[in-house]
């Protein structure tokens, strides 16, 4: 026989010890959990205790009748959205209508059928696991919303400023072509190429962010050693602008996930270093285990289940204050944001959770002794 209802618990509330039993052994026959108690007052412990998915409650009892206990129940934001089946033997139309008036979503009377309680408590359970798949999906929706609405103000911000020095350069040439030196001309020229520069790295940054919620990749192994490669070539003229120094580890431990994400993980981890970095900024990448120690190499210890790789850069480091602003999720970029920072590392951590890792900076927040970004992904077997 199948069990349909092994998921659901199921609270029966009867004075009477018989109704107890019937009820009991007929629902758990068909799997339900069901727990069984013989009082109101009991009944009230036990739902605060352990919430119940559906309630059978008896009107007729000493001391706190059927009635007065469902009131407290909805009268509860913890427990109002319990349905509550009444099954007792008054029948008349006005001890239905103050069981509604109650709270109660049905009405059973006895004596019962085994297929009605069964089939009543099917449909209600069916409309709680409906009305529960409704709630999340509002609460995810309006998450959404919320997310959107913040992060469409942010990218605006963003492009406002580029746009802007784009529009008063393009008005200079315009209006003062004929009399600036042609040392000022190239001075507008590059800030106008820096300008739609910085609007492009914004569309990219669109148009990977809608690739990360839309895709569903399957992990694969990476070759760290290339994906680093290809994230500096991308970043030449950044990093021969700020003459930084790449530090490199003499190997990569074998890690799982999605190349062209993990690429741009790099790309905002080493750019960012090189803006924030020292003067010059030196920036040395790496990969360990997350409590630090050694990822390990063939032949040596078990590859771990998780593999952290970081980047350490000589800047001024990062106040506790500011460190619990960086990576925020889209929906907060409004209240909290470290100048620089936060579009890009939120777009990060978008790419590390959806390849199953974690994000996360650490700094003293000194001067000189600089910050270390990290990120980590599932490790992956090493090759025999």
């Amino acid at each position: 026989m199948d069990a349909p209802g092994a998921c659901s618990d199921i609270l029966i509330v009867d004075d009477t010890l018989a109704n107890l039993k019937l009820l009991s052994q007929m629902l758990a026959d068909y799997g339900y959990k069901v727990r069984a108690i013989r009082s109101g007052a009991h009944a009230l412990q036990a739902v605060q205790a352990a919430p119940p998915d559906l309630i059978l409650l008896d009107i007729v009892m000493p001391e706190m009748d059927g009635y007065e206990v469902c009131r407290r129940l909805k009268a509860d934001e913890r427990t109002r959205d319990i349905p509550v089946l009444f099954i007792t033997a008054l029948g008349d139309v006005e001890d239905k209508v103050k069981a509604f008036a109650a709270g109660g979503v049905d009405y059973i009377t006895k004596p019962f059928q085994a297929e009605e309680v069964l089939a009543r408590v099917r449909t209600h359970l069916g409309l709680r696991n409906l009305m529960r798949q409704l709630q999340d999906a509002n609460a995810e929706l309006a998450e959404r919303v919320a997310e959107l609405d913040t992060f469409a103000h942010t990218v605006a911000h963003d492009i406002r400023s580029p746009l802007a020095v784009i529009i008063g350069y393009a008005e200079l040439l315009l209006l003062e072509y004929p009399d600036l030196s042609e040392d000022a001309r190239r001075r507008c020229l590059l800030d106008l190429s820096h300008s739609a520069r910085n609007l492009v790295n914004i569309v990219d940054e669109l148009l990977l962010l809608a690739s990360i919620r839309q895709a569903d990749v399957v992990l694969e192994r990476l070759d760290m050693r290339d994906i680093v490669d290809a994230a500096c070539k991308r970043l030449a003229n950044v990093i021969r602008q700020h003459q930084a120094e790449i530090i490199l580890p003499p190997q990569w431990p074998p890690a799982l996930g999605y190349p062209a994400w993990v690429e741009e993980v790099w790309v905002n981890y080493i750019s960012n270093g090189c803006k924030y970095g020292g003067t010059p900024p030196r920036l040395e990448l790496g990969a360990d285990r997350p409590d630090g120690e050694p990822a390990g190499e063939p032949g040596g210890k078990p590859a771990p289940a998780v593999v952290r790789f970081w980047i350490r850069d000589n800047g001024n480091g990062i106040s506790p204050a500011d460190q619990a602003s960086l990576f925020v999720p889209f929906r907060r970029l409004d209240i909290v944001r470290v100048e620089g920072h936060g579009l890009g590392l939120s777009i990060v951590r978008h790419i590390v959770e959806k390849l199953g890792g974690q994000v996360g900076v650490e700094s003293e927040g000194l001067p000189g002794r600089g910050s270390l970004f990290y990120f980590t992904l599932p490790a992956a077997p090493h090759s025999v």
